[in-house]
């Protein structure tokens, strides 16, 4: 068994109220839950109103799935929301 474990750092600098950021974070978290099956939460920056921290994890069977589901996951997220994606780590922890 193996667990996908990512942080995605967005930014939206249109974004100029925490309540703004709060929208986009929900809307993105949620589509992502629902499609993929995985945990989802904002976990860093919540206080830096254009700078989204989201983390995602999520357990896979092998390698190769792991692999696939990260690139599906950051597609997800490159086609679904208007912020841009500055910085993605991926790390897979096996048990």
């Amino acid at each position: 068994m193996k667990v996908l474990v990512m942080t995605i750092d967005l930014r939206a600098e249109w974004v100029h109220s925490l309540k703004e950021k709060r929208m986009i974070v929900r809307s993105i978290t949620q589509r992502l839950k629902n499609k993929f099956n995985i945990s989802v939460n904002e976990v860093d920056n919540q206080d830096i109103h254009q700078i989204i921290t989201i983390g995602v994890s999520g357990i896979c069977s092998t390698n190769a799935q792991v692999d696939s589901t990260a690139e599906n996951i950051i597609n997800f997220v490159e086609s679904n929301t208007d912020a841009e994606v500055i910085n993605i780590s991926k790390e897979s922890i096996v048990f």
